[in-house]
């Protein structure tokens, strides 16, 4: 699959490369690894200190895929996985691409 500024926020986000650029969670801010595991309210990034638990809907996320990267507002994806593709559409639209 190939990812673009649009289709980011309904695709599988594990397994891509991440860095949290903003956060009102401080300690959050600056995380940076693999994506390893999703839930509706958290992605877990795999870093080089552990894993840590990064909270969606007060982050922003920079996604790296291939030499692309796309800067994601956790509110766009703060669903379940598998919920994504259906609630995430409101979203996919008003992205350009």
């Amino acid at each position: 699959m190939e990812y673009d500024n649009k289709n980011i926020v309904l695709n599988e986000l594990i397994g891509l490369r991440v860095k949290v650029v903003k956060s009102l969670d401080k300690k959050q801010a600056g995380t940076s690894g693999t994506v390893i595991d999703e839930t509706k309210n958290t992605i877990v990034i795999e870093a080089r200190k552990g894993t840590k638990k990064v909270i969606k809907k007060i982050s922003v996320f920079k996604f790296y895929s291939g030499k692309h990267a796309f800067i994601v507002d956790g509110k766009e994806i703060n669903f379940r996985p598998d919920e994504r593709i259906e609630k995430g559409l409101k979203f996919y639209k008003r992205r350009e691409i």
